[in-house]
């Protein structure tokens, strides 16, 4: 029940099928399995050992599953990072979670290059792509010069595998750690869930393999399935590139986030449906509530139903989903998955009725911790529960509603933020006394960040120069896209609640 075991057994049973097609690409099961243990040999020789942390900033290709594996193989952790993120918040994360081996690429490397020498844990450079001149490890010198032969780690299914880094603000960061048990099990019940087979072809297009989203429910339930993966580069601006794949590979499966089935739906409002998506089985979405005009819609252009789905980093992947067949209720995100249980809880964690709105607590194949915070552990995990920070509430057929949040968070397409983040850069400001972050409802993208701020007496400043002065200090998705400045700061910050829009109201634009 440990990680690496998906890939072997893959490579066995499958051997020299395709498994991941990544543009004019095409590689076996049996040629990742043997990348995978020529970078675990890498590793090794650089003194890697069993529990040390390995961080991954790669994009979606080949070279992240080989890495992953690799990282496995060796009986390492691996830390998956946002490739979005800037130096400080990744110098940030690094040193809550003391990696010995960054493997990084271009072009995030290239900001990396004269920091590199402040991330103290860091022994070890791998370049996927870089110019090579001796400061760092070329990954295609691994790959020539380390042997396919398998490395017998000795490896415990309770062993943390990963540490995912979605769970809290990144300056004060909570990696969220996972064993192999957990990620396995979840793993193989999202596969068995979506019914997936060796012969279905996984869409992986604008969802991360560094989120544990496209991680667990695409890579490692697809390599564990046998299925093809196949990788559609780009972001939601490419959403004519990614039917254009769906329809060349006649691709049967597809997991999303909601902006990107309101970019479709707009498309078709504007320039019809052009490309034949008929061979999509299955379509899911996750990393924030789908609204149900968007499933209508998307229903009424593209003929295709959107299964909803809901979990979070902390319960490694999806914990419910809508009926794979037949109909479901709507404005739910569905049951839950067999390997889960969920209840709903009062603020005294006593467990209330169906139709009460409550805390949603999840017991299953659950996080182990976050990494180094017992503390903060112990407030998450009480009594074998999960206490997730969503509000709900549990229909007598097990339909779960999600209505509002109690962590204060925000979700822009998907992507979790965290106000404390924005807040602690904004206030370094010579000219900002205060400021707070909250989130603007958006049909297409959830919430757009908005940020109220107090100047310090005589002080004057734009909104355009507010931004500027967090561009290079945040990821680009963070960025405020609205700055509104107040004399008094508000007492209470809204929170998220689910939002409800009539089909009369939507109005789809494509923008960032």
């Amino acid at each position: 029940m440990d990680l690496r075991s998906i890939l072997e057994n893959a490579a066995r049973r499958s051997g020299d099928k395709t498994a991941i097609i990544f543009g004019e690409r095409r590689v076996s099961f049996a040629r990742l399995e043997e990348d995978a243990n020529r970078f675990a040999h890498a590793l090794i020789k650089m003194g890697v050992k069993k529990g040390d942390r390995v961080a991954i900033l790669l994009a979606n290709n080949p070279e992240f599953i080989v890495v992953f594996f690799g990282i496995m193989k060796a009986g390492a952790i691996a830390v998956p990072l946002d490739t979005r993120y800037v130096v400080d918040e990744l110098k940030s994360l690094c040193d809550d979670c003391t990696p010995v081996v960054f493997i990084i690429e271009e072009p995030p490397l290239a900001s990396l290059l004269t920091a590199i020498h402040e991330f103290r844990s860091v022994q070890h450079v791998i370049t996927l792509n870089y110019q090579e001149d001796g400061r760092f490890t070329s990954y295609r010198q691994i790959m020539a010069e380390n042997p396919p032969s398998s490395i017998q780690a000795d490896i415990d299914p309770d062993d943390i595998a990963i540490i995912s880094y979605t769970g809290g603000p990144t300056y004060k960061p909570h990696g969220v750690a996972i064993s192999h048990r957990s990620a396995y099990t979840e793993a193989i019940n999202s596969a068995a869930t979506f019914e997936q087979t060796a012969d279905d072809m996984f869409m992986l297009f604008a969802l991360p393999m560094y989120h544990q989203f496209g991680l667990t429910a695409v890579l490692l339930a697809s390599i564990y399935t046998g299925n093809t993966i196949v990788v559609v580069p780009g972001t939601g601006r490419s959403i004519e590139s990614f039917m254009e794949a769906v329809e060349r590979e006649k691709g049967t499966m597809y997991c999303g986030v909601p902006y990107i089935y309101s970019l479709m739906v707009n498309v078709a409002k504007r320039v019809g449906v052009k490309h034949d998506l008929s061979s999509l089985r299955l379509l899911a979405s996750g990393g924030a509530p789908l609204e149900p005009v968007v499933i209508k819609q998307f229903k009424k252009y593209y003929g295709l139903d959107i299964r909803d789905i809901y979990g979070q980093t902390e319960s490694i992947c999806h914990v419910t989903v809508m009926p794979i067949h037949g109909k479901g209720r709507i404005g739910s995100s569905g049951k839950t998955l067999a390997c889960w249980e969920m209840k709903i809880f009062d603020e005294n964690d006593n467990e209330m009725p169906s139709g009460q709105i409550g805390e949603i607590v999840l017991r299953g194949p659950v996080m182990s911790s976050f990494y180094g915070k017992p503390e903060a552990t112990a407030r998450t995990l009480r009594n074998g529960w999960l206490h997730t920070g969503d509000m709900g509430w549990i229909d007598e057929e097990g339909y779960l509603f999600i209505t509002e949040r109690k962590r204060r968070m925000l979700i822009l397409k998907g992507q979790n933020i965290f106000p404390a983040d924005i807040e602690a850069v904004l206030e370094t400001h010579p000219k900002i006394a205060e400021a707070r972050v909250m989130g603007s409802i958006d049909l297409i993208r959830g919430e757009t960040v908005k940020a109220i701020v107090r100047l310090k007496p005589g002080e004057t400043a734009t909104e355009q120069e507010i931004r500027q002065y967090c561009q290079g200090r945040l990821a680009d998705y963070k960025l405020p896209r609205e700055v509104t400045f107040v004399d008094v700061m508000p007492e209470v910050i809204p929170l998220w609640r689910r939002m409800k829009f009539k089909e009369e109201d939507v109005k789809l634009e494509i923008s960032d």
